[in-house]
């Protein structure tokens, strides 16, 4: 088996999955404490998942909030260890998330995702998907980031900008989705509107 301190490409994977999981962490806690209301919202959704009781809404949701807002200062962190425990921190963050969402799709429940603040599209197969790739980006992130040794400012540099970019397509899925999704067309012969 090849030692990862002497595979450099995964600090890279690293520091580009640290990139990309702050990004996307900040923005969820952004999302549901910025805009007004926003807060309420997703303590709303929380109920609405029907996954605890009423009582633990805002409990759950203080504690989300709290657990996104470690991951970001975690993986800031320029020390690697600490950004390690960020990194693994995440990566259970993003199970429970994962699964949470999995037992709403399976009841059917219409549970508007409150994930990145403010939306109305309902939680599906999609918020599924993007947290489970998010899940295996950051479990990958945990054991690159046991790679060590000198790196390239421009690999640096590469692997910033991609997590980025990365990132902002995750946070606008829904968006994405709704764009290039087929809307129903009339049958022939019917006449809308009328």
């Amino acid at each position: 088996m090849i030692a990862l301190e002497r595979m450099p490409a995964v600090q890279y994977l690293a520091i580009g999955v640290r990139c990309l999981l702050v990004m996307v962490f900040l923005s969820a806690v952004v999302g549901k404490v910025a805009p007004r209301g926003g807060f309420g919202l997703f303590v709303a959704s929380i109920r609405d998942m029907r996954l605890l009781p009423v009582g633990l809404a805002r409990p759950t949701a203080l504690l989300v909030l709290a657990a996104e807002s470690s991951v970001c200062v975690l993986l800031a962190s320029p020390a690697a260890g600490v950004a390690s425990i960020g990194l693994g921190l995440a990566t259970l963050l993003l199970i429970g998330l994962t699964a949470a969402v999995v037992l709403v799709n399976r009841r059917a429940d219409a549970v508007s995702c409150r994930c990145f603040g403010a939306s109305s599209s309902p939680l599906g197969a999609r918020h599924v998907f993007r947290n489970a790739f998010l899940t295996v980006l950051g479990a990958a992130g945990v054991i690159a980031s046991r790679g060590d040794g000198p790196m390239d400012a421009d690999g640096v540099v590469v692997a910033v900008c991609a997590g980025a970019l990365l990132a902002l397509l995750i946070v606008k899925l829904d968006i994405f989705v709704d764009l290039f999704q087929t809307s129903p067309r009339p049958s022939p012969g019917r006449r809308e509107g009328r």
